[in-house]
């Protein structure tokens, strides 16, 4: 495949990736989350489990505490946080539909902030529209609902946390091979820019400068290969992976190596592709010791949802 070719599917590629979550009007699925943080000789330090179950209400996948720690939550907690989760949601449509109003008169649309956070609760995907909820009871209720909801839920945000932007000449074949059965093409990416990039502005322009510095290093030191189904046009796996860490900052102290992110896609449906599962994994050395800390997620028992699903 020549270069020029490359660019055009990846263009492709890029632009299709999250429309499979929309092709379903009705279906729910489970996740469920660890974090693990080890020392010196694979000593457990800290760890953490928990599950959930994701359901359209309202029109808007909501996502659903079950179990912290192997700790079943109680009918008001998880009555409350589902409330909380909808009223967030609901937010961001608002938020959303009203930029797009905007865009519609040749207005310009408010700037968004989005950030990437990996925390002990997981990928979180952060936006300054989120506001506060207003204080209201939204009832529970079945999965009768259409979805409507406009934005990406945080399931598909979480599994494309590395928003590949378009960069002509930055990918390169690598060859072909199978994932899960499917003959695929194996695609090496080399980002320049915009793959660490959180776009909130700096008011300091020291700060704003350092910050732009070190998100180049980043970019320079990465690496992120995709297995992707050329008949598709469909993702069905990334990796990403650290080359050199020795820009790092504090590396005196501590040294950073062997971060490695790998996404998985499944086929939860005909054709219908969604998120599978997240690794993340990464080490430390310090003055005690080496320190891996390895998060996973994994979505599944995605089933459509034809009038109702009750939580167990």
């Amino acid at each position: 495949m020549a270069p020029s070719d490359l660019d055009a599917f990846m263009e492709k590629v890029l632009a299709r990736r999250d429309d499979n979550w929309k092709k379903l009007q009705q279906y729910v699925l489970e996740e469920r989350e660890a974090f693990d943080i080890t020392g010196p000789g694979r000593l457990p330090l800290w760890g953490m489990r928990r599950e959930y179950t994701w359901f359209i209400r309202d029109g808007i996948f909501v996502r659903s505490p079950v179990a912290a720690n192997g700790v079943k939550l109680s009918e008001e907690d998880r009555r409350r946080e589902e409330a909380n989760w909808l009223r967030r949601q609901q937010n961001r449509e608002a938020n959303e539909r009203r930029r797009a109003e905007r865009r519609a008169r040749g207005e310009q649309a408010d700037e968004q902030s989005t950030s990437v956070a990996i925390t002990p609760a997981g990928v979180q995907v952060n936006s300054s529209d989120d506001r506060e909820p207003r204080d209201q009871t939204t009832p529970i209720t079945n999965t009768e609902d259409m979805l409507k909801q406009v934005r990406e839920p945080q399931f598909v945000s979480s599994a494309y946390f590395l928003k590949f932007r378009f960069e002509s000449g930055k990918y390169a074949l690598a060859g072909r091979e199978q994932i899960n059965g499917v003959d695929t093409l194996k695609i090496e990416y080399y980002p320049q820019s915009g793959l660490f990039k959180d776009g909130r502005s700096k008011p300091d322009r020291r700060v704003k400068d350092d910050d732009e510095r070190f998100e180049k290093k980043m970019n320079k030191a990465s690496m992120v290969t995709l297995w992707v189904d050329p008949t598709r046009h469909q993702i069905l796996q990334y990796t990403f992976e650290d080359m050199d860490w020795d820009f790092f900052p504090g590396r005196a102290l501590v040294r950073v190596g062997g971060v490695r992110a790998t996404m998985q896609m499944g086929q939860a449906f005909p054709n219908v592709w969604l998120p599978s599962s997240i690794e993340m994994q990464f080490e430390m050395m310090l003055a005690v010791g080496a320190v891996d800390a390895a998060y996973r997620v994994a979505y599944q028992n995605y089933q459509e949802a034809a009038v109702s699903y009750r939580i167990k």
